[in-house]
């Protein structure tokens, strides 16, 4: 099982500590299985990619250890429309870059986009620093998800 960067633990072993949980074989499974993902992975994508290697651990514990991992702020949990919760990493070892989501409702697509421009950075920015003061909170995070047709589905209506 990979243990980091070899110079220590990997980067999330502090913040199951800090939240007074053990690191358990089947929670590092899940957690490795969703660092090597390329895409955003179901509880079954998931329990499939560690069950193989690991057939003590069942469905059940992906869900729990993946509720565990949504409240730690470890993970986020997206609802696309197609009726199964989907997973990502919140951060990596060297803090993911941030992205949004374009999802299509026809054929359930989901597209990653983190190439933004200075205006979209600008207003986003803008648009958090006027929520925190209207509503005094500190926003921590936020996630944005675009519904429509990708191009092939609108294309072929």
């Amino acid at each position: 099982m990979p243990r980091g960067n070899g110079l220590g633990p990997p980067w999330w072993h502090g913040r199951f500590r800090g939240c007074g949980y053990k690191i358990t074989l089947g929670r590092e499974a899940i957690l490795n299985a969703l660092i090597k993902a390329d895409q955003h992975l179901s509880a079954e994508d998931i329990y499939q990619k560690v069950h193989t290697t690991y057939p003590a651990i069942g469905l059940t514990t992906v869900y729990r250890t993946l509720e565990i991992l949504v409240n730690m702020g470890l993970v986020f949990k997206f609802d696309f429309g197609d009726g199964r919760a989907r997973y990502e990493l919140v951060e990596g070892s060297k803090k993911s870059h941030h992205h949004h989501h374009l999802v299509c409702t026809n054929c359930k697509r989901v597209i990653d986009y983190t190439d933004f421009v200075d205006d979209e950075i600008g207003l986003l920015k803008k648009t958090e620093k006027g929520l925190s003061k209207k509503y005094s909170f500190e926003i921590t995070n936020h996630v944005i998800q675009f519904y429509g047709l990708c191009g092939q589905c609108k294309n072929t209506k």
